[in-house]
C-alpha cells in the first residue's frame, strides 16, 4: 500500500557488503514538497541508501516506494522523476558546461526547450555556460552536478553532499534555490555532513547510524524535544535555583553544567520557555545573571548517534 502523503518511502530496506551490514532494517518517510536533511556518520548508509533509491544498487531486503508507487528493478521510468547527484560529479573535461548538459539532456528523460539555460541560470553558471568544464573549479563542478540533476525538472531531486566546494555566496545560493523548489511541491532530500546548513535549509530531518533509522520528524519539533536552557546563578544559589527549577519542570530534568562550572544549571526544555525559568527562579529569590537557550541539530546528531566527542581527555601508556 502506498504511504499516504510521501514522496519516498522504503520499509525494511536491508543490504550486506559481504560481512558488512550497511543497512539493517531502514524506514524511511519523506514527506512531498519538503526539504528533507538526511544525515548520519561516516558508514550509517546514506550513500547506499540513495543508490538504491536511484536504482543502482540492489537491496538485499525491503521495499521502496517513490511518489506513490512501488519500486523496483523493473521500473526503471519511475526515474523519470527523480533527479540526483550522488558523489563527485563527472563530465566531459573538453566540452563546455552548456554543452555538458546538452549531451544529458540528449541521452535520458525528456528536456523541454530552453531548460539548459534556465538550470544554469537557477546554480548561477550562466557566465560560465560556454567555457570548457576542465577549467571549472571544484565549487563550479559541483554546480554544473546539480543543474544536470534538475535538467528533467524532477519531482524529486536527491542531493549527496551537494555543498562540496561551494563558497559561503554559493552555499546561501543553494539554499535558496532549493527551499524555492520545494516551495514548488517538489521534494529535495540532501545528505550532507554540514549541520549547521541543513538547520537552515530542512523542513525535515531523518538520522541514520549503523544501518538503521534513530531519529526522523520535523527539524523544529525535534530541536524542541532536545531542547536544554543553561542558567548562571552565583554559586552558592545553585541549590535553590535546582530545586526551583525542579519543581517547575520536574525531577531529574536539571543538571550541574558538564564543564564543572560550579555556577551554571542545564535544565532540559524547551528554550523557548527561557522567561518562564527566569520568573520561577525569582519567585523563589534566586536571580540568574545569565539564561542560554536553544539546541542546535549538531546537538541533537552526536546525542542520538552516539558520535559525541570524549571531553575528558585520554592518556597514553
Amino acid at each position: 500500500m502506498a504511504e499516504a502523503g510521501a514522496a519516498i518511502a522504503t520499509r525494511g530496506l536491508a543490504k550486506r557488503y559481504g560481512s558488512r551490514v550497511a543497512l539493517d532494517g531502514l524506514d524511511l518517510r519523506v514527506p512531498a514538497g519538503t526539504v528533507y536533511g538526511f544525515l548520519g556518520p561516516n558508514g550509517a548508509g546514506k550513500t547506499t541508501t540513495m543508490r538504491i533509491l536511484t536504482g543502482l544498487v540492489r537491496p538485499d531486503a525491503g521495499t521502496v516506494e517513490l511518489l506513490g508507487q512501488r519500486f523496483g528493478r523493473g521500473d526503471r521510468r519511475l526515474l523519470f522523476d527523480v533527479g540526483a547527484l550522488i558523489e563527485a560529479p563527472s563530465f566531459y573535461p573538453f566540452l563546455s558546461g552548456r554543452e555538458n548538459l546538452l549531451a544529458l539532456a540528449a541521452s535520458g528523460a525528456p528536456v523541454r526547450k530552453g531548460r539548459v539555460d534556465e538550470v544554469l541560470t537557477l546554480v548561477n553558471l550562466q557566465d560560465r555556460a560556454r567555457d570548457r568544464v576542465s577549467g571549472y573549479s571544484m565549487g563550479m563542478r559541483q554546480r554544473l552536478g546539480i543543474a544536470a540533476a534538475m535538467l528533467n525538472d524532477p519531482r524529486v531531486l536527491l542531493l549527496d553532499e551537494p555543498a562540496n566546494g561551494l563558497d559561503p555566496a554559493g552555499i546561501v545560493g543553494m539554499r535558496e534555490t532549493l527551499r524555492a523548489l520545494a516551495a514548488a511541491g517538489h521534494t529535495v532530500l540532501v545528505s550532507s555532513h554540514i549541520l549547521s546548513e541543513v538547520e537552515h535549509l530542512a523542513d525535515v530531518v531523518g538520522i541514520v547510524a549503523r544501518g538503521r533509522l534513530v531519529r526522523e520528524g520535523p527539524i523544529d519539533r525535534l530541536l524542541a524535544e532536545g531542547g536544554e536552557v543553561r542558567v548562571r546563578v552565583a554559586p552558592p544559589e545553585v541549590p535553590a535555583a535546582g530545586a526551583a527549577l525542579e519543581r517547575l519542570l520536574g525531577a531529574g530534568t536539571v543538571r550541574l553544567d558538564e564543564t564543572g562550572s560550579r555556577d551554571w544549571l542545564v535544565a532540559r526544555c524547551d528554550p523557548a520557555r527561557g522567561a518562564e525559568l527566569n520568573r520561577a527562579l525569582a519567585d523563589a529569590g534566586v536571580y540568574a545573571s545569565r539564561i542560554e537557550g536553544g539546541a542546535t541539530l549538531e546537538d541533537l546528531f552526536l546525542e542520538v548517534t552516539g558520535t559525541a566527542p570524549d571531553v575528558r581527555g585520554s592518556t597514553q601508556a
